[in-house]
């Protein structure tokens, strides 16, 4: 290239484009921290009721493998099942009193 300099200056910024610029800024970051979500994550009734359903499938079905297991074993073909399902069920109900009746902030209730 050549070593001239050009013949026009390149024109200075103007300093209310610099205002301009910072008000932008200004705004697009209240703008974020406005609309960013409060909570991260699962909030706590969402956690409650994946734990609700947990203790629900988990009693019905722990109930029904180990009422079939004895049946398997012993031979009392319909009534380990059923007897299983039943107490699978009476657990899950316990649980799910258990968890619905303990305080919001109480430590131990996530175990």
């Amino acid at each position: 290239m050549s070593d001239e300099k050009p013949a026009r200056e390149p024109i200075a910024e103007d300093a209310r484009i610099d205002a301009l610029e910072a008000r932008l800024k200004a705004a697009n970051e209240r703008e974020q921290k406005r609309t960013e979500p409060k909570v991260k994550g699962a909030d706590a009734n969402y956690r409650s009721g994946n734990r609700v359903l947990a203790d629900l499938l988990g009693g019905i079905f722990g109930g029904l493998v180990i009422g079939w297991a004895f049946d398997a074993f012993v031979g009392t073909t319909p009534w380990g099942l059923l007897v299983g399902l039943f107490l699978g069920i009476g657990v899950a109900f316990r649980n799910i009193i258990r968890a619905a009746n303990a305080r919001p902030d109480d430590p131990g209730q996530d175990q």
